[in-house]
């Protein structure tokens, strides 16, 4: 789709800021990850952030102090009272990400862009997993970040499982939304018929991402795949490839799921 003709509500891009404070973004991407796993140590955390372990160290020690984390007897961290809530050690986003990462880093050994594994809560997706591409020009690791549903790839694969009238009443409860549903429920007719979603800078500019749906064995989405590349990079010749590759990756994400101790329920 053209930037010429995308409506109002998708111009709302995320852009990483000019001047980025690195801490708190490690922070903030540790306490995301912390929230959907069950523990960590401080040289996974180091690894998952790309920084020495004693970086990470102190930005664990800085989680715990003021309880997004805590430390267990045995020196792992896990999500504290603030986070609570959301910290199941069976949670399908925590399900979801040990069966998906594999296929995530698969994806990316195959297409060389970056790959990721999202989940939809209401009008929402969450980035749970990420593999980032080994080029200097790549998208950047999206884990943890929140978008709108309706501008990403994978939200809108998510989406597309929603009749008309499943659709209204969901952003009846976002009335600040500001999506404008005829649009949407005509982008989503186009994403059925396809079997993939397509987004042309939707979500950040110079960015094209392309997404399919993840199932359970009971057949219902519980989740979507995508790859991010820069969008000087993408052509429609590539179409093929990428939808190919996606649709083994969230074949064998479907295969290990249903192959794990506790069947996923889909989201709300």
């Amino acid at each position: 789709m053209a930037l010429s003709n995308r409506p109002a509500q998708a111009r709302t891009a995320k852009t990483r800021p000019a001047y980025a404070i690195e801490s708190v973004d490690h922070a903030l991407r540790l306490a995301a990850m912390l929230q959907v796993e069950d523990t960590m140590t401080v040289s996974e955390a180091a690894a998952r952030l790309g920084v020495a372990r004693s970086t990470a160290h102190r930005v664990l020690a800085m989680l715990v102090y003021r309880d997004f984390a805590v430390q267990t007897p045995d020196r792992h961290y896990r999500s504290g009272p603030i986070l609570e809530l959301a910290a199941h050690t069976n949670s399908l986003a925590a399900r979801l990400r040990a069966v998906g990462i594999p296929h995530l880093d698969g994806l990316v050994a195959i297409l060389d862009e970056s790959a990721n594994l999202m989940l939809r809560t209401g009008n929402r997706v969450r980035f749970i997993a990420s593999a980032e591409s080994g080029r200097a020009l790549r998208v950047d690791r999206r884990e943890g970040m929140v978008f709108p549903a309706h501008l990403v790839s994978g939200g809108l694969v998510l989406l597309a499982e929603f009749d008309d009238a499943a659709l209204i009443e969901l952003y009846a409860h976002d009335p600040g939304s500001g999506v404008d549903l005829g649009w949407l429920r005509s982008e989503l007719r186009k994403v059925r018929t396809r079997g993939y979603a397509l987004n042309r800078e939707t979500s950040e500019k110079g960015v094209t991402a392309v997404g399919r749906v993840v199932r359970n064995d009971r057949g219902e989405a519980v989740a979507a795949v995508s790859v991010s590349m820069p969008s000087a990079r993408y052509t429609a010749t590539d179409l093929p490839r990428i939808t190919g590759a996606l649709a083994f990756a969230a074949r064998a994400i479907e295969a290990d799921l249903a192959a794990s101790s506790d069947p996923a329920s889909p989201v709300v």
